[in-house]
């Protein structure tokens, strides 16, 4: 088999499972938002509502497909696929273990940033300092490295050089949320007073795709950090577990941004960019900066 014709069938294979995996995403968070708040949740479609995805994407694709008068016809419909594509291109350069993945470039961080920057609002930079810190720990852009500089019993990054590790990861996870749109900074959507924000102008399939992007990069991200912070793959047990431990450390990502979005209220559009350039924009920097020192000065010294 052609190398071209290997990455292709490899892309479609991760696309699908991306794709399917996105989909019972969104019954896991209903799922726990219900149970947070005690109530049954999805439940009556197939059992214990394991079905209620597949019935949500039959009913979307029944809907009608409705244009706004006014609207710019290929502005509107090139939209969702303009929110859709960044967020699966990200997945492209994710190793789900050793030699499992698409592409392990050895700029696959940078790539990663690169492309989420194009979703990201007002967070980018601390969301970029912020994940720059593994990378200055590891010395290398390379997730795969960046994942075996981590491997020893407390070799997490995440735990790294006393508060170094914690204060990143926190920082981390805060401008996901940022990233995300998700309460409490989901100041692009307000749907707890506009519906779904500036996606009320869509139906059907068009909506979905919206959706299906939001989703894809929340467990993306949610990839990225387990990468970064929690040793990836790394684990106890034979190393065929490795994908394994991989998705259960991104799935606690993200059911920690899903219990902070469900807990807390949106604070004011004031408050958002506040908290973005006058304390995480310094704060990641600063943390970034002493990293780097941290790293010269061991090994300066040898160790």
């Amino acid at each position: 088999m052609s190398p071209l014709l290997h990455h292709a069938l490899v892309g479609f294979i991760v696309l699908n499972v991306v794709i399917g995996m996105v989909t019972y995403v969104t019954l896991l968070e209903r799922k726990f938002a219900a149970r947070m708040q005690s109530r049954i949740g999805p439940y009556y479609v197939g059992p214990h509502g394991l079905l209620q995805p597949i019935a949500d994407a039959l009913k979307l694709m029944m809907k009608e497909d409705v244009v706004p008068a006014a609207a710019d016809r290929w502005v509107y419909n090139l939209a969702p696929l303009a929110f859709l594509v960044p967020c699966v291109l990200i997945f492209a350069t994710i190793p789900f273990a050793p030699g499992l993945g698409v592409a392990d470039l050895n700029i696959g961080v940078l790539f990663f940033l690169a492309v989420s920057s194009l979703e990201i609002v007002s967070y980018d930079l601390p969301f970029i300092f912020a994940a720059l810190v593994p990378v200055v720990l590891a010395g290398s852009l390379r997730m795969s490295t960046i994942v075996e500089a981590q491997r020893g019993a407390f070799g997490w990054f995440v735990g790294a050089y006393g508060v170094l590790g914690p204060l990143a990861f926190v920082a981390f996870l805060v401008a996901t949320l940022a990233a995300e749109n998700r309460v409490p900074f989901d100041i692009l959507e307000a749907e707890s007073e506009l519906v779904a924000g500036f996606r009320v102008e869509y139906s059907g399939m068009k909506f979905a795709l919206i959706q299906l992007a939001e989703y894809a990069h929340m467990i993306a991200t949610s990839f990225l950090g387990a990468l970064l912070f929690l040793g990836g793959w790394l684990g106890p047990g034979p190393a065929a577990l490795g994908p394994v431990w991989f998705l259960l450390k991104a799935m606690l990502i993200f059911l920690v941004v899903t219990w902070v979005r469900w807990s807390f209220v949106r604070i004011r559009v004031d408050q958002i960019l506040a908290i973005s350039w006058k304390l995480l924009l310094p704060a990641t920097l600063v943390l970034l900066m002493v990293t780097a020192f941290v790293v010269a000065a061991r090994g300066a010294g040898g160790s």
